[in-house]
């Protein structure tokens, strides 16, 4: 499932020279992290927005924002949680077997985006 996801992103990608760095991130977020992430609704995991509010509240500077956010997707772990809570709520997140490099990008796009 994860790989023909990154086929479409890939395909979009080559045909697509103008897309933005922003539309890039954007497209990563709509196509691997909005399935579950809605913008405002937490419906079977929290909502995107009370994500991007408690990591702030945490990590101000972007660079940190992004670092802590893409490492503990690419490795989920209670100990290393910033949201106990929502874990216990919904339960951990999967690993999703995305590249750090993938996961630093989504998590630049929801640290700049306003949901």
């Amino acid at each position: 499932m994860i790989n023909i996801a990154y086929k479409i992103i890939f395909v979009i990608l080559l045909t697509s020279p103008q897309l933005s760095a922003r539309d890039m991130r954007a497209l990563l977020f709509d196509g691997n992290c909005a399935t579950c992430h809605f913008p405002t609704k937490a419906d079977s995991a929290p909502s995107i927005q009370e994500i991007q509010t408690r990591y702030k509240d945490v990590f101000q500077n972007k660079k940190d924002f992004v670092e802590y956010m893409s490492e503990w997707v690419a490795k989920p772990n209670m100990q290393r949680s910033l949201m106990s809570q929502a874990i216990k709520k919904y339960e951990l997140m999967p690993e999703m077997g995305y590249s750090l490099d993938t996961l630093k990008e989504i998590s630049s796009y929801i640290y700049d985006t306003k949901f």
